[in-house]
């Protein structure tokens, strides 16, 4: 599925978080779940999707990646738990 998406995956439930954007998310989130890239997300054990928003231009998908990360741990928090309360893993989803 190549289409730029901004993303947020975790280590566990208000653990840590990391936010991303990426032009292919099922392989970049296979990248997080099976540490092959080296970084924040690997560090901390960052691999549940837990919110991603599917955007039409990679332009549009940096700029609202930029304004998730300016924002509050709280506000990242709060879109997480608007669609998905539960913290499921989102990945099943997209294979």
């Amino acid at each position: 599925m190549k289409r730029p998406a901004v993303y947020i995956v975790a280590n566990k439930r208000n653990g840590t978080i990391y936010t991303g954007v990426t032009s292919h998310l099922e392989r970049r989130i296979y990248e997080h779940r099976e540490g092959v890239l080296s970084g924040f997300s690997k560090r901390y054990g960052c691999k549940m999707l837990v919110w991603y928003e599917m955007l039409d231009e990679m332009e549009y998908a940096i700029a609202r990646e930029k304004q998730i990360k300016a924002g509050t741990r709280q506000k990242k928090i709060d879109l997480i738990q608007s669609g998905n309360p539960e913290w499921r893993d989102l990945y099943e989803e997209l294979i």
